[in-house]
């Protein structure tokens, strides 16, 4: 019989739930080169602790510090032959994560 792999879920939470996507721009990748950071989409009430958790258990390196930031909504506009048409992007929540000297995660290889 096949042993199935214990998750440990995080404040009743699993960490795929609190990571959403690693955010993969010119800017995160030069903080991840020069300074040893990353960047990831988290679910809006996702606490840093909890982000931390995460990350530790998903890649297996230690973090030093977490940064969060709510990301407000632009807005858009787009021209159509019937007129105008405004919208807004979403609202999301970005975490930065800080990890201990010596600690790297290959950014191609990220899978969530």
């Amino acid at each position: 019989m096949s042993e199935k792999k214990e998750i440990k879920l995080i404040g009743g939470k699993h960490p795929a739930d609190i990571l959403i996507r690693p955010i993969l721009t010119e800017k995160a990748i030069r903080l991840n080169d020069d300074y040893g950071k990353l960047v990831f989409e988290v679910h809006p009430k996702a606490t840093k602790p909890e982000i931390k958790k995460a990350v530790e258990m998903v890649f297996g390196v230690k973090v030093k510090k977490v940064n969060t930031m709510i990301v407000k909504p632009k807005r858009k506009r787009v021209l159509t032959k019937k007129g105008r048409l405004y919208g807004k992007t979403r609202t999301w929540k970005k975490a930065i994560v800080t990890l201990e000297k010596g600690q790297k995660i290959d950014l191609t290889s990220i899978e969530l």
